[in-house]
């Protein structure tokens, strides 16, 4: 019996929970930690060392009660397509243990942006798209070491994590005073402009008539050249003598 029993106590064990939750990029800062679409979460570095063998999983989920550890990746009942309508959860960021080494050398960034994929977020032959978020959350994600299939280890569940919502159009407020300085200098522009457009349209009417840029050319009198016959000795009758 006692043979029976350490047989199954591995199996009963469970899934191992192992370092700290994951959580959003902070160190160093970056911009867009949160978009409408993503989120970057720091790596799991120095978490997963004594799971060699292991593959470590993100799990993303809007139902994080419903999420079951037996679930295998890849398959439809977590695929990335079907989440969230019929899924609650979908696996992605599939890696093995080489790609997060501990420590992490100086001047590495160690994160991860949730959701930037877009070729594969309509393609169900890849049920682990790392695609798109469908809307602001709330979202709880947590890193899955599996062996063989079978996990065992994790992380506990990260605090809700929501992304940006984008403005609609009819929200944005003009009242602010940036936005009335910015009316009131295009209010003197147009102004001015029309000032100007006045001035132009007059100076074209004006220009139109014979005052304007005109000028009277009298036609030179003609110079009247007398014809002088030069003194030249005419032949005269031989003098009389």
């Amino acid at each position: 019996m006692l043979p029976l029993l350490l047989l199954l106590l591995p199996a009963a064990r469970g899934t191992d929970v192992v370092g700290p939750e994951p959580t959003l990029a902070k160190d160093p800062p970056l911009e867009g930690v949160t978009t409408t679409s993503t989120f970057v979460l720091d790596q799991p570095r120095c978490v997963f060392e004594n799971y060699s063998n292991a593959v470590v999983w993100l799990v993303v989920s809007m139902d994080k009660d419903a999420f079951n550890n037996s679930l295998i990746p890849g398959t439809p009942e977590i695929a990335f397509q079907k989440f969230p309508d019929k899924a609650s959860a979908y696996m992605t960021l599939n890696v093995t243990l080489d790609s997060y080494p501990c420590p992490k050398a100086p001047g590495d960034i160690t994160v991860l942006r949730v959701g930037s994929e877009t070729s594969c977020a309509m393609d169900e032959t890849r049920p682990t798209c790392n695609g798109p978020l469908p809307g602001p959350g709330p979202y709880w994600v947590k890193f899955l070491a599996l062996e063989d299939s079978k996990p065992v280890a994790e992380t506990n569940w990260s605090m809700p994590i929501v992304l940006r919502t984008a403005k609609p159009a009819s929200s944005l407020s003009t009242g602010s005073g940036q936005s009335a300085g910015m009316i009131a200098i295009t209010t003197i522009l147009s102004i001015l402009f029309a000032i100007l457009l006045a001035g132009l349209v007059a100076m074209l009417v004006f220009c139109g008539s014979d005052s304007c840029g005109s000028s009277t050319f009298s036609k030179p009198e003609s110079v009247t050249v007398r014809r002088y016959n030069t003194h030249h000795v005419y032949d005269q009758p031989s003098a009389r003598l």
